[in-house]
């Protein structure tokens, strides 16, 4: 089947990508309080964000303007919810803690995609059979579920993909700083305040493109072939 989300236009892509998205940050997050709660830390549970109510991790930046913004400009979407605060003090064991906190958000992510890959194969297995490709104009239940659950699958992928990327404070740095020996993870915690402006530096150079695309489209498209899209 041919699927091109490009064909889409801004309204249907808002309507397709509404429910992915904030199921993708709202649980990124949950997944993070869920898992430093099990290993020592309420913070997040006492703040009341271990909750799939997305309004209690809606950043207006991160969950709003972002991904308005990008949908306007590439018609891609990609957002990030409010993150969800952890005790690392609290923890039972610390470095080991962290980076299981840390790969819980990333690891519920893929999880995520595998859910999105048998929405749309519902929508698949429903489709009339006299109907070859999907109908833009006038999409039917079978037409949402396929392109919702298409776009579910790359948000997902994508957000799993780049949150592993080993820059602070993305969840990869949480896991590269447990792992390395307490002086030189002293040293690379101080890069922390810089992240942001590398992660843009790395994104308007290319060079984010380059790390994140491969992964990316070989899991979307291992997922997609898996159900015959």
């Amino acid at each position: 089947m041919n699927l091109d989300l490009f064909e889409l236009s801004i309204p249907q892509l808002i309507a397709i990508s509404l429910l992915p998205v904030l199921f993708a940050i709202t649980i990124h997050e949950v997944a993070h309080g869920w898992m430093a709660h099990q290993l020592g830390d309420d913070t997040a549970f006492r703040a009341g964000r271990i909750t799939l109510n997305p309004f209690k991790h809606i950043d207006p930046i991160g969950t709003l303007l972002v991904p308005l913004a990008m949908l306007v400009i590439s018609q891609m979407i990609f957002g990030w919810a409010k993150p969800v605060q952890v005790n690392f003090q609290r923890l039972h064991k610390p470095r080991r803690d962290i980076a299981l906190v840390a790969l819980a958000g990333p690891v519920v992510n893929l999880i995520l995609a595998i859910f999105w890959t048998l929405i749309a194969k519902l929508g698949l297995l429903i489709m009339p059979t006299s109907q070859l490709s999907l109908d833009l104009q006038n999409p039917g239940v079978a037409d949402f579920l396929i392109l919702t659950g298409t776009i579910g699958i790359f948000i997902n992928i994508l957000l799993s993909v780049l949150n592993l990327v080993p820059i602070l404070p993305l969840d990869g740095g949480r896991v590269v700083h447990s792992l390395l020996p307490p002086s030189i993870a002293r040293r690379f915690s101080q890069l922390e305040p810089f992240g942001l402006l590398i992660l843009l530096t790395l994104m308007f150079t290319g060079l984010l493109n380059k790390v994140l695309v491969p992964p990316v489209f070989f899991l979307s498209k291992t997922l997609m072939q898996f159900i015959g899209l």
